[in-house]
């Protein structure tokens, strides 16, 4: 019987946590034919979803938790996660703790894995409380990464089934920022889609200001791409050959003897170039920025607390228990040698 982990990542859902994990736990009853562990990760929560969170693991047996000493973001989660799931597990799923990410996609998930895909995706086709300025906004984003990257990652989600050779192959990753989505995309494992309809959130409002969202983007984009850089010889060249067409004007103009006076040419060049190199150094200064970051080789999250669930728990006793037996084995052929 195969085993899959579902991890979750948790930052200030609440009460509602019962509830929604409970939702989860109906879903994969359904497929029996596999076992399933959850790992629960509380990314520094500063209301009470850390009491739920143990309350539950104090319900169900196949339960974890684990906490994060603060908020590290929810790429920091996802990667936490990650990389404490049971050697055991054949697969993980990652998915929100919020139900935005509908339980009930879970058995078709697993269905397709089962069929040899490594990698299915559910994506997004309507967000019901989303304003027409975030769906632009999405757009352009995705519209820009697919033309600096080339890959598509148009209203794909976190909400993704992993085999444990591509669980594995983004564990051995080093990278400090990490966008989960386009690392998974960029593996280039075999997938499969599932589409659904992300409901309102039941509880609280979305973290993601706008401003947040802003940076994410392009964190995401400078993780994929170097293209930018090369914006900077771009916007070098137009300036040498606007720098050359104003020369021959004002050449033009002076011997002719109807050069105008004032500083409006030498201006305009001023302000064109002056922009033109500030915008090279934003640039530069993007990348220096994600070169210092992993240089520092600061870790991506540290976790504060860990519980097992109750039935790794008791595996691990029963590992000792047979460790223990063994060396005495060992020592009882040793003495009679």
């Amino acid at each position: 019987m195969s085993q899959l982990t579902l991890v979750i990542p948790v930052f200030n859902e609440g009460a509602p946590l019962t509830d929604n994990v409970r939702a989860i736990r109906e879903a994969v009853a359904r497929i029996p034919e596999h076992r399933f562990q959850f790992l629960l990760v509380d990314d520094g929560s500063t209301d009470d979803s850390f009491i739920h969170l143990s309350a539950i693991r104090d319900t169900y047996a196949d339960v974890s938790v684990l906490r994060l000493t603060r908020n590290f973001g929810k790429e920091a989660a996802i990667q936490a996660g990650l990389e404490h799931v049971d050697e055991a597990s054949d697969a993980v799923i990652v998915m929100d703790a919020d139900m935005q990410h509908p339980p009930a996609l879970i058995p078709g998930m697993v269905a397709l894995w089962n069929s040899g895909i490594d990698v299915v995706e559910a994506e997004k086709i309507r967000r019901q409380s989303e304003s027409a300025i975030s769906r632009w906004m999405a757009e352009v984003f995705y519209r820009i990464f697919f033309l600096l990257t080339g890959m598509d990652i148009r209203n794909q989600s976190d909400f993704k089934l992993l085999d444990r050779r591509v669980l594995d192959f983004y564990r051995n990753l080093h990278e400090r920022e990490r966008f989960f989505r386009g690392m998974i995309h960029w593996g280039g494992f075999p997938l499969a889609r599932l589409t659904f309809e992300v409901s309102p959130r039941r509880h609280g409002n979305s973290r993601w200001s706008r401003f947040k969202l802003w940076r994410y983007s392009i964190s995401a984009i400078t993780s994929f791409s170097s293209a930018p850089l090369h914006f900077i010889t771009i916007l070098g060249a137009l300036t040498f050959v606007v720098s050359i067409i104003f020369s021959a004007k004002a050449l033009y103009d002076k011997f002719s003897g109807v050069a105008l006076g004032g500083f409006t040419t030498v201006i305009l060049l001023q302000l064109f170039i002056g922009s033109t190199l500030m915008i090279s150094l934003g640039l530069l200064g993007i990348y220096v920025a994600r070169i210092h970051d992993e240089v520092k080789r600061r870790p991506s999250y540290i976790v504060d607390w860990r519980v097992n669930s109750q039935k790794s728990a008791s595996d691990e006793n029963k590992r000792a228990q047979q460790d223990e037996v063994d060396d005495r084995h060992q020592q009882d052929l040793e003495q009679k040698g």
